[in-house]
């Protein structure tokens, strides 16, 4: 995988059925963001119950499909107004941190 600061990142906005493959999460992206499943995006997917996550993106000569399944606890829903993440709200948003404010004080 590249460096995340190389790529956008971009959050789903609804929810999805986390037994979809390659084929059905390239589908949701082709909707809801045209032309960019080839782009090497990061696009993030979460279920109804937020406690899954899964990434699909495109490296070249093939997708990868990256999976976390929380065992405590569900991802954060305060980003789910942000549909293109930066890479530290997608950090903060695996690794459980939920920050008091979204504005950053240094522009990036």
């Amino acid at each position: 995988m590249r460096p995340t600061g190389l790529q956008p990142i971009y959050l789903y906005d609804q929810v999805v059925d986390m037994r979809k493959g390659f084929e059905g999460l390239g589908h949701l992206v082709e909707c809801a963001y045209p032309g960019q499943l080839l782009s090497g995006a990061l696009f993030l997917f979460l279920n109804r119950r937020r406690n899954l996550i899964k990434i699909l993106s495109f490296e070249g000569d093939g997708f990868v499909i990256w999976y976390k399944r929380l065992e405590k606890g569900t991802f954060s829903s305060c980003f789910n107004s942000e549909k293109k993440l930066s890479r530290q709200q997608f950090l903060m948003l695996l690794e459980g941190v939920v920050p008091r404010r979204l504005n950053s004080r240094f522009s990036l």
